[in-house]
């Protein structure tokens, strides 16, 4: 059990030099913080000092050559570091410096190869320190390897990284404390927990750096139960936490959900006098949001002096994941700045909610004030036109992105392969998907489930088969579309062979979806008995979704027996479910047993219930208009009926509406044609 004590043995370790490495990235680094005397008492380095340019550089530079000060390694490194690291960053220039300098220095190498790690593509690094190994004069030293492990932890390099570390033993630098946490966080980064541990523990002097790390990457690996175990060695050596632990344990208890240890460590903080700064305010704010407890996220959020970005937007998703979307909707309207980081959490709590009218109006709206949506925003409005089938809004969507030139990434690319498919549009999801750069299990589904709604069963299963000679692992919802793509093919043989390897091959438990799509497809083929026992054998409850595919099946089949027995399992479930007594009274009628049908008419109306209203929708121009039978609320509702009405005049050649009683239901009218 944590003790949850503090501990003031010592004063803080070394602050946080390599988990600071990455916040540098992009950024331009104050290269010329230097107090050394020799740049305070000579000139042209002082000079240099206050360069804002790349042509005052090249002067200074020029005056260095003719007084022969260029050879000094000293001064030429100072003119690498204004290249390599300050805001006028020539990387290419500073290179060409380093290459042409006589007494080339770690230093040199060492600024130039950060220089390349803080730019967009910092694979240059690498090739840098290929060329200081090759050239020999320089030898590697303890921030060369923090360097280039940072970079490895960036980009998931773990083979790259796992190289350096071999060059690291053989210049025997292992030990050093510096270079020990950038192995541990590349490590981390790389998800290599059991790598990360084992340096861990074979370090001699682990600091503080040292065990954030490992905490961090345990929670950021799903492993909250870990990173709270390491949290428990850290009390017993009796190092004194700090924020970056905090945001760990924090951040831990969220994923488990466990507010009573939350709030322990609520009170921790307050204890050993932790100032809450935005990132750990914003990590107590999400735990106690996850835990349910809003009041307690909002007095934190409340009392922040400086709301971040991710303050609102935490609020916001905390607000809209329990179901009180219309406040989240009211706080985003608060965020003090335009950032589209809120606005697509919105959006998405709207498409989660299946509210996707909604979720386009916002993007609407997000566009009339000029923030500009990026390929999350992309993603969540292509998810909504798919629940809505809105599939002109999703062709405006995929032409905003081609006009923008946004990156087709997986995710993006996924979202237009499904949005197509779902919207009817088979032959352009095909396209998309064939022309993807790279595909993961997700894209492979979506095109796989897409085929199956459209009625392609034997093509998505030949994708299926594709899939899995590609290597890409098949997840529930991939052999839910394959069950679904043989329920509606009629595929018997092959649905029963596709849920078997379910458990055998891929080592997944079907759950109670895969289930019902087996009983559906049994069931339409008339093997009603096997369905029967098929439920009876499972070892999960049997929901209302199962029990519903056995009964539909009977009434197709008119066994009225089993259909009586599935109807009485789901009258137990979903007592309040006004089809299971209409489709019972057909399936009797139709059988001429009038007085059960009777029966199931007068217990539908004992307990109050009507037949659920139709409700259909439809797109025009860009906009999804839903109705459901007497509905009124849409503004042109009298226009509707009137047309509606003199159609159904017209389907009568006498001019009455007497003859079409099958089609016609007066409660579709309003009252003034009653």
């Amino acid at each position: 059990m944590l003790s949850l004590r503090p501990q003031r043995l010592f004063p803080n370790p070394v602050s946080h030099r390599l988990l600071s490495l990455s916040a540098h990235r992009h950024k331009p680094t104050n290269w010329n913080t230097t107090t050394h005397k020799f740049v305070q008492a000579n000139p042209l380095l002082s000079l240099l000092e206050t360069c804002k340019s790349m042509p005052q550089l090249k002067q200074i530079q020029t005056q260095m050559i003719i007084t022969g000060f260029i050879s000094d390694g000293f001064a030429s490194s100072r003119l690498i570091a204004f290249c390599a690291l300050s805001e006028c960053r020539n990387l290419h220039y500073a290179t060409k410096i380093l290459h042409n300098v006589h007494d080339q220095n770690a230093f040199s190498w060492n600024v130039v190869i950060r220089g390349f790690s803080e730019t967009e593509n910092p694979r240059g690094a690498v090739v840098m320190y290929r060329e200081m190994l090759r050239n020999g004069g320089s030898r590697p030293d303890n921030y060369t390897y923090p360097l280039l492990l940072g970079i490895c932890s960036n980009l998931s390099f773990n083979l790259m990284g796992r190289v350096v570390l071999g060059h690291v033993f053989q210049v025997g630098l292992d030990s050093d404390r510096f270079v020990r946490n950038a192995a541990i966080h590349m490590f981390v980064s790389c998800r290599e927990l059991g790598d990360a541990r084992k340096v861990f523990d074979e370090s001699s002097v682990r600091d503080l750096v040292s065990w954030n790390s490992l905490i961090h990457g345990y929670v950021r690996s799903g492993l909250a139960r870990e990173a709270l175990r390491v949290y428990e060695e850290m009390e017993v050596e009796r190092v004194e936490p700090d924020q970056v632990t905090m945001i760990g344990v924090v951040s831990s208890c969220a994923q488990l959900e466990d507010l009573s240890l939350g709030r322990k460590f609520h009170g921790l903080i307050r204890e050993i006098g932790l100032g809450l700064t935005p990132p750990l305010a914003n990590a107590l704010m999400d735990m106690y949001a996850k835990c349910g407890n809003l009041e307690a996220a909002r007095a934190v959020f409340d009392n922040m002096k400086q709301k971040t970005i991710v303050s609102w937007t935490t609020m916001i998703v905390g607000y809209a994941k329990h179901g009180f979307l219309e406040i989240a909707h009211r706080l985003l309207y608060e965020v003090p700045e335009s950032n589209v980081v809120p606005w697509n959490a919105m959006i998405g709590a709207y498409v989660q909610a299946r509210r996707s009218k909604e979720a386009l109006a916002l993007f609407h709206e997000m566009q009339s004030r000029n923030i500009s949506p990026d390929e999350i925003t992309m993603v969540c409005c292509l998810s909504a036109c798919s629940q809505l089938g809105a599939v002109d809004v999703g062709i405006w969507i995929h032409h905003y992105i081609e006009k923008h030139d946004l990156s087709l990434n997986v995710a993006l690319g996924t979202a237009l392969v499904d949005m197509y498919a779902k919207c009817g549009n088979i032959t352009k999801a095909l396209n998309i998907f064939s022309d993807m750069p790279g595909k993961n299990c997700f894209t492979w589904t979506s095109i796989i489930c897409g085929l199956a709604l459209n009625g392609h069963a034997h093509d998505a299963i030949s994708y299926f088969e594709e899939m899995i000679d590609t290597g890409l692992k098949p997840d529930e919802i991939t052999f839910l579309g394959v069950l679904s793509a043989c329920c509606h093919g009629g595929l018997v043989e092959e649905g029963r062979k596709y849920f078997s390897l379910m458990n055998t091959k891929f080592n997944i438990c079907p759950k109670l979806k895969h289930y019902s799509c087996m009983v559906d497809l049994l069931g339409r083929a008339g093997l009603l008995q096997e369905a029967a026992d098929l439920i009876n054998s499972m070892p999960i409850e049997a929901d209302a979704v199962v029990w519903g595919a056995l009964f539909f099946a009977c009434y197709i089949h008119k066994s009225v027996l089993m259909g009586e027995r599935a109807a009485t399992k789901l009258l137990e479930l979903e007592s309040h479910d006004s089809g299971i007594y209409v489709l019972l009274a057909k399936m009797y009628r139709e059988s001429n047993m009038w007085e059960k049908a009777e029966q199931a008419k007068k217990m539908m109306k004992e307990r109050g219930l009507e037949k659920t209203p139709g409700c259909s929708s439809i797109e025009v121009s860009g906009s999804v208009c839903e109705f459901i039978v007497r509905d009124k609320s849409h503004p042109h509702s009298k226009q509707i009926y009137d047309c509606l009405f003199q159609l159904t005049k017209q389907m009568d050649p006498m001019g009455g509406m007497s003859e079409v009683p099958a089609l016609w239901d007066d409660s579709l009218l309003g009252d003034e044609f009653r």
